[in-house]
């Protein structure tokens, strides 16, 4: 069983290796997958589903958007309840809530109940995404397998989107849609099982810090607003007065939350986290990545789809490659060169790559075969990725005082989705702009011209896809600290609610600090 461990006891001045860490990383990892790739596993399904149940394609968008609304919204929330609760705890009830979701969904005789399911999902994916990070971040101190266990971390978050196109089209082509959701099932028994034997669970003793209920609905609102009215420009378009009420309300919100954060007693997220500069690069990093990998997965299975008139499951198959070289890449970046170089080097590195082979797919047309045309820029892409993710996550978690790791860890998750966010609206919104206008410089329409109107707009969401990395690759070599500046851990002035005297908490800054030089 588990150990027990006292919150505030004194620890030796190396910290003792969990005993049963790499066990830790499996079960923390398959829930990160059974959360990522379920913003991609249910879009392939979704044909069948509404075929099975009858539902609208203008309601086709809620299966897929209460997923993220719920997710994106309560991810502050959910960081801050690990701290609270306790992490092995929140982490056993975040996997039951998903299960239990995912089996109501996949039983769903309703279109009303669907959507409620995924928002279910959601909303306890937000508390088992940043629950997940925390507990990793807080087992690993040793450098060097701190570094290993995030490569492993960070190519999960990166290659979930892709994995989940892989089984949405297995168990589409081969069971029924609802296996979709059934999968979950299991993979969260598997990680429950795990959790209650391989995590540690940490009492808190002393006084527990009060949760911020005022912070917690200005943010939740200004994160629901920011992805709804993306979500709403992409299918109603920039003109709509939704989109931009929504839009505005978030940015009022966002705004109140900020200068609440500056005076409230018990703050929800201290300010000098996300002030930090490695850290406010990380994040903005793991953003863009996010903006350019949802461009990457969306254009590129519809061009593999309706171009080259791949199946659902050899479009998830024509992936793999790419997430073979994430893989490699995420191994590499953490284990060597983000310890030499530092992320200064490598996360403008990655974004360099993303640009790359952003560019190169642009060249593709209706004749374009996939060894020749996309299989090259699809590694390119693996590879950015896999230095872009790692680098950031290990970054933005990094030297953060214990009792705010939930939060912190929410923050990436955050990014991550707000990111997926704005590139799916703006990349749609711009594609579909320049079809239309392909096809109106092209008449009389014909289903050739139709077919060269969207792999042009293809190319337009490309072009803007590797702008948002280049643009990534400048701010990141402007933000991040070169190595041998340390991560911004030797901060003087802790984010609130650290307590100076917490032996255990410097050992981890400590073992950080040589991970930095």
């Amino acid at each position: 069983m588990p150990k027990t461990i006292p919150a505030r006891a004194t620890a030796p001045s190396t910290p003792a290796p969990h005993s049963r860490r790499w066990f830790t990383l499996i079960t923390v990892g398959l829930a990160q997958l059974m959360v990522v790739l379920d913003s991609t596993v249910v879009n392939i399904a979704l044909p069948s589903a509404q075929a099975d149940l009858g539902f609208s394609n203008g309601d086709r968008q809620w299966i897929v958007t209460a997923y993220s609304l719920a997710f994106a919204s309560l991810l502050l929330l959910g960081g801050r309840l690990s701290d609270l609760l306790g992490r092995k705890r929140t982490f056993i009830i975040g996997l039951i809530g998903f299960a239990v979701a995912s089996a109501l969904g996949g039983a769903a005789g309703t279109f009303g109940l669907l959507v409620g399911a995924r928002a279910l999902q959601g909303a306890f994916g937000a508390l088992l995404a940043p629950t997940a990070l925390a507990v990793l971040t807080t087992t690993f101190t040793i450098p060097k397998e701190r570094a290993r266990a995030f490569g492993v971390f960070g190519a999960i978050a990166g290659a979930g989107g892709a994995v989940g196109l892989l089984l949405g089209g297995f168990l589409t082509e081969n069971f029924d849609w609802r296996w979709n959701l059934y999968i979950n099932v299991f993979i969260a028994i598997i990680a429950i099982i795990g959790s209650v034997l391989f995590v540690d669970h940490v009492v808190r003793t002393g006084p527990r810090p009060k949760l911020d209920i005022p912070g917690t609905v200005l943010v939740s609102a200004a994160l629901f607003g920011l992805v709804y009215g993306f979500s709403n420009a992409e299918t109603d378009g920039w003109d709509s007065p939704l989109t931009w009420g929504m839009l505005a309300g978030a940015v009022v919100l966002l705004v109140a939350f900020v200068l609440w954060q500056r005076r409230a007693a018990h703050p929800l997220l201290p300010l000098s986290i996300v002030l930090d500069r490695n850290r406010g690069a990380a994040y903005i990093s793991v953003l863009i990545a996010g903006a350019g990998m949802f461009g990457i997965f969306l254009f590129v299975t519809y061009y593999l789809q309706t171009s080259l008139f791949y199946s659902p499951m050899q479009t998830g198959v024509s992936f793999l490659p790419m997430i073979a070289m994430l893989i490699l890449a995420a191994q590499l970046s953490t284990n060597i060169f983000v310890p030499r170089f530092g992320p200064k080097v490598m996360v403008p590195f990655g974004m360099t790559l993303g640009a790359l082979g952003m560019a190169l797919l642009t060249n593709l047309d209706t004749d374009s075969s996939y060894v020749a045309n996309v299989l090259p820029p699809l590694m390119i892409l693996g590879f950015a990725m896999g230095s872009i993710m790692p680098a950031s996550m290990q970054t933005a978690t990094l030297g953060v005082d214990r009792q705010f790791a939930g939060v912190t860890s929410a923050m990436v998750n955050t990014s991550q989705q707000v990111g997926g966010s704005i590139g799916t609206a703006l990349l749609n919104t711009l594609a579909a702009t320049s079809a239309a206008n392909y096809v109106a410089g092209h008449l009389p329409e014909s289903a050739e011209v139709v077919a060269d109107a969207a792999v042009a707009s293809y190319a337009t969401a490309y072009w803007w896809g590797a702008s948002f990395f280049a643009v990534g690759a400048v701010i990141a070599a402007l933000l991040f600290r070169r190595k041998g500046q340390g991560l911004s851990l030797s901060d003087p002035h802790p984010a609130a609610g650290a307590t100076a005297g917490d032996a255990a908490d410097r050992d981890v800054l400590d073992a950080a600090r040589v991970a930095a030089r």
